[in-house]
């Protein structure tokens, strides 16, 4: 009776989106005192769950379920164009993607293969030099017109790329992730002589003149 009352519990529980059972350690939520207790093993390194073949324990019993398939062999995950099975589901979504991922315009030129004939033909341009895309205003011109498109923005003043912690507007993505950096204090560029740290590729260059006899 008292477990039928905890399924009942619990089913209330999925349908209405309550999480009443907190880990104690980090205070995470769960739908099903389950989850809570295997959530709680990893705070305890409590593997109650064993494989008799080979004796590697895990947290969860689910775990130790697909562990097993490296001793049975079973291929519970069958790909439905052309029926090879597979062990792990993520092994299948990625080979479910040599199916749909198809390649069918290929450069004359250099081989590359694309999926859409249009952007084939932007690749095309980069060997024959053309430029159909031209600006209006100042009369540069372009292989692309998504380059012709940011281009644009140097004449009209556009800024689509807000800066979501102080509201600042760039004209360019690059820019806008160059700026966050001042938020985040996040520095990627280092020098590799003394290993001092940048938060831009040309404060890095720069620095590097203070180095003499060492490459720029």
């Amino acid at each position: 009776e008292e477990r039928t009352e905890r399924e009942s519990r619990t089913a209330k529980n999925m349908h209405s989106g309550e999480k009443p059972y907190s880990c104690k350690t980090c205070g995470k939520a769960f739908k099903r005192r389950s989850r809570m207790k295997d959530h709680y093993r990893t705070h305890t390194g409590e593997k109650p769950h064993s494989c008799k073949t080979c004796g590697k324990s895990f947290t969860q019993r689910s775990a130790l379920t697909v562990h097993m398939r490296i001793h049975t062999g079973e291929r519970p995950y069958p790909c439905k164009t052309c029926g090879k099975m597979f062990t792990y589901s993520s092994i299948l979504l990625a080979h479910i993607r040599t199916h749909t991922v198809k390649k069918l315009e290929t450069c004359d030129v250099c081989g590359k293969a694309f999926k859409r004939r249009s952007r084939m033909k932007d690749h095309y341009r980069t060997h024959t030099g053309e430029k159909p895309h031209s600006c209006k205003t100042c009369g540069k011109s372009f292989t692309q017109r998504s380059a012709l498109t940011v281009h644009m923005r140097i004449h009209t003043g556009e800024r689509p790329y807000p800066c979501k912690t102080c509201g600042k507007m760039f004209t360019y993505s690059s820019i806008l992730l160059a700026h966050i950096r001042t938020h985040t204090g996040e520095k990627p560029y280092h020098c590799k002589i003394c290993g001092k740290v940048f938060t831009y590729s040309s404060h890095l260059w720069r620095h590097m003149k203070s180095h003499p006899g060492e490459k720029t």
